[in-house]
């Protein structure tokens, strides 16, 4: 029989998700100054719990020169816990997973976030105009940002999280250390694809390590990943693939692929039509779950997902607009489904003023 969106899912830790959808991470910029978690971060998180079976929160900062939001959540502190706990125990009690995403931005921090100079693996200025170029990490520098992301973990788990997701997509520090665009070191860390490998090799390593040792229950250590970038020279597919291969190797609890377009093919070979998640597909071969994402708005494209082997998917927007998109189509009443955001939705929908503001035209449909 083929998976149902409904059907439930449970991870190879024992932990499982009462049905096949994740709540995509996303950061609504709502956060308390200082970066500690605010009612309206648990409000809009808490809203999109009810019917998902896994929440993924918007990307949380594991050191003050990694923040690349303004009014993101911080995991770099201890005095974070507490309301970390409270947004985690807001998610739990609707049913839903929660799992935390952590990340450091690197060089695609804006200097005037941190009142510095960004940090990166090489002084490589990003290919955008708004950016600085950033200092080159030093080597005891970059032993101490993999021990940044250990002790969010840690905080993670102390705050009643279900597991974390280590952001290695979207040009973030993580995949900066993958990419030959921004590692260009001689030393163990870069040069080589297997040394430029060796950053997320080593963090996922020792983030299994710490649950093993410190996790009084089963906890997911997830990694979010961009199969592709368009630079030059920048990440090609064959890199994906090998990182891929030692993630899996290191026992990564699942993969979520970051792409605009789930069945989006090459960004670098115009002569190749394949879907890239057919290839990512193929390479893992169900040794771990994959999570497929991008432009998944019906029940109609969330099964096609399925149908192809992924067994979860992530909304990103079809959740802001309704969080109760699950349970809608599962019950057969996907016509109710809400796909136009409307100004007198906006307090059901837990959606904060500035973020509806600054993502208009994009609700509405516009963009």
């Amino acid at each position: 029989m083929n998976t149902q969106i409904q059907d439930k899912f449970t991870f190879k830790n024992g932990q499982t998700m009462r049905n096949r959808v994740v709540l995509a991470p996303m950061t609504i910029c709502a956060s308390e100054p200082g970066g500690y978690v605010s009612q309206a971060d648990i409000d809009f998180f808490a809203r999109r719990s009810r019917s998902v079976g896994m929440v993924i929160t918007g990307s949380t900062y594991v050191h003050p020169l990694g923040k690349s939001f303004a009014e993101s959540f911080s995991g770099a502190e201890d005095d974070k816990i507490e309301g970390l706990s409270r947004l985690a125990k807001a998610i739990k009690d609707q049913g839903a997973l929660a799992i935390v995403q952590l990340y450091h931005g690197g060089r695609m921090v804006l200097p005037d976030l941190i009142d510095g100079q960004p940090v990166a693996p090489s002084a490589v200025k990003a290919p955008r105009d708004y950016l600085a170029e950033p200092r080159a990490l030093k080597n005891a520098e970059v032993e101490q940002v993999i021990e940044d992301f250990l002790s969010a973990i840690r905080r993670a788990i102390q705050a009643g999280f279900d597991g974390v997701e280590l952001h290695g997509a979207n040009t973030y520090l993580i995949q900066q250390f993958v990419s030959p665009h921004s590692n260009v070191r001689q030393d163990k860390w870069g040069g080589s694809l297997n040394n430029r490998l060796r950053f997320p090799k080593t963090l996922l390593k020792r983030a299994k390590q710490l649950v093993k040792e410190e996790a009084d229950r089963p906890f997911l250590i997830g990694y979010r990943f961009s199969p592709e970038e368009v630079e030059e020279p920048g990440i090609q597919l064959y890199d994906t693939l090998q990182l891929l291969e030692q993630l899996i190797y290191h026992q990564v609890d699942y993969l979520h692929i970051s792409t605009s377009d789930v069945w989006r093919s090459s960004i670098r070979d115009s002569q190749d039509s394949e879907p890239v998640i057919q290839k990512i597909i193929k390479k893992i071969n169900n040794r771990v779950p994959l999570i497929g994402v991008g432009q998944i708005e019906t029940k109609q494209d969330a099964q096609r997902v399925l149908d192809a082997g992924i067994p979860l998917f992530a909304l990103g927007k079809a959740l802001l607009l309704d969080p109760d998109w699950a349970e809608k189509v599962v019950s057969g009443r996907e016509e109710e489904v809400i796909r136009t955001y409307r100004d007198e939705l906006q307090a059901d929908l837990a959606l904060p003023t500035a973020f509806v503001e600054d993502a208009r035209s994009y609700l509405e449909g516009k963009d």
